[in-house]
């Protein structure tokens, strides 16, 4: 079996062996990023987190990865320098050997502790990885290696303590009005409260507010038949009496409602699956695969679309809770058929903008700027979840099709489809000037 041999230029971008040549058996340590990610997505599917706070759960632990491997590459700067509320990251002591890839799972799951509720079974993994991956590693090594990890973890820990989700979770409940025609209000099967109305009161990562990157104008509500409303109204009912197959499967494709109820009498039950993020960090992960990327761009691959999926969901919301849009299964309801129901089941949270949309879109622009524009990949992300594989010639394709898949599902107008997709660029835009100085 071949061995893995690492050798440094300089002392302070030690890759750290700290052993004999030859001692430590090879390991394919490229696929630690997806691994890691891999995992972190199915405890998000299992502890049922909602879309909002898997990105930032995402982010955090994506950041802390990138910010313990990245000096496995001299010319990968630090991300979160450019990023609001983190503290000057820990630099590897000079003169002192490390392995990296260790530093990044320690950072990776003490940071995924913090944000999930399985902290037991993160530890266990923990273990069971750099377990294997230090085999044959000397231990004067594998301890500054965990101990660097420590380090970045607790900073990031430290910016988690005050990006307001701790004061969110005690915020007053939204209030329904009933009596403002145009307004959202909960929706059946399960008429929901809303879901996290003070989620733009999150400190974002890039963005200098919430309100950076507003909506674009939409069509107020009117019960004019000729009206614009009334037109994108009719096009969302159409769909819904004539869905083709293609059609059906681009909306459940697209689906990724972490918790679908199911009612059989007076019995409900759930489906889980991965949030509209976590389907974007397993586009992340095929492009990675795609490029045949190493640890550091993979790392920096999942860091760029989580920041980026964490701060389009604050602006979407920011945009969500101030224009408080009527869903069309109400205006359905109301306008049209008593007792329509929408093909995927309504989120609760108001329409516009979309917020598969959004957030789509600014993970495709990342993922086209690391990568380019034109990679033709192949998502089998879904296959866990009993759905086919679909092809797309480009990220960007990806992402409008995720857009109109709400129009097809019928839980969002055209407008609020179309709008959020371009919310989403502006916010990706935003992002990448503010780290401009990480090529």
């Amino acid at each position: 079996m071949k061995k893995w041999i690492f050798f440094s230029a300089t002392a302070f971008f030690l890759l750290a062996v700290g052993c004999r040549p030859g001692s430590r058996k090879a390991k394919n340590i490229q696929e630690i990023p997806h691994q890691l990610i891999k995992k972190l997505t199915d405890i998000i599917v299992v502890d049922i987190f909602s879309p909002p706070v898997a990105s930032r759960i995402y982010a955090n632990c994506s950041i802390a990865m990138y910010e313990a491997i990245r000096f496995q590459s001299k010319e990968s700067p630090s991300i979160s320098a450019m990023l609001k509320g983190f503290d000057p990251m820990p630099l590897p002591v000079s003169g002192r050997n490390y392995d990296f890839t260790i530093a990044a799972i320690r950072a990776f799951c003490e940071t995924a502790k913090k944000v999930t509720f399985s902290a037991p079974e993160i530890a266990q993994y923990e273990d069971s990885l750099i377990n294997l991956y230090a085999e044959g590693l000397d231990k004067a090594v594998l301890d500054s290696s965990i101990s660097f990890g420590d380090a970045v973890a607790s900073v990031v820990g430290k910016r988690l303590g005050k990006d307001n989700y701790k004061e969110t979770r005690g915020m007053e409940r939204f209030e329904v009005k009933t009596d403002e025609q145009a307004r959202w209000v909960p929706t059946a099967p399960d008429y929901g409260d809303a879901l996290e109305p003070h989620w733009p009161k999150m400190m974002t990562l890039a963005l200098d507010s919430a309100s950076e990157v507003q909506g674009l104008p939409f069509p107020k509500y009117e019960e004019d038949t000729t009206s614009a409303f009334y037109r994108e109204m009719m096009e969302v009912y159409a769909i819904s009496k004539s869905m083709t197959d293609e059609q059906i499967d681009i909306a459940l494709f697209w689906d990724d409602n972490p918790f679908v109820s199911k009612h059989k009498g007076h019995v409900m039950f759930q489906d889980k699956k991965m949030t509209p993020g976590g389907h974007w960090m397993a586009i992340a992960h095929q492009a990675c695969k795609l490029k045949n990327a190493d640890p550091v761009t993979s790392s920096k691959a999942y860091a760029y679309t989580a920041t980026a999926l964490y701060d389009a969901f604050i602006s979407c919301w920011y945009v969500k809770y101030k224009d408080i849009r009527i869903r069309p299964q109400t205006a359905i309801q109301r306008l049209k058929e008593e007792h329509w129901i929408s093909y995927l089941q309504t989120p609760q949270f108001p329409e516009y903008t979309s917020g598969h949309s959004t957030v789509s879109a600014a993970a495709a622009e990342m993922l086209t700027h690391l990568f380019g524009d034109h990679i033709a990949f192949t998502d089998s992300s879904e296959l866990e979840y009993k759905l086919p594989v679909r092809s797309f010639k480009s990220f960007r394709e990806a992402a409008q099709e995720a857009s109109i898949s709400r129009v097809y599902g019928g839980i969002h107008f055209r407008s609020g489809c179309e709008n959020g997709n371009a919310q989403g660029k502006k916010v990706a835009e935003s992002i990448l000037n503010k780290l401009r100085n990480t090529p």
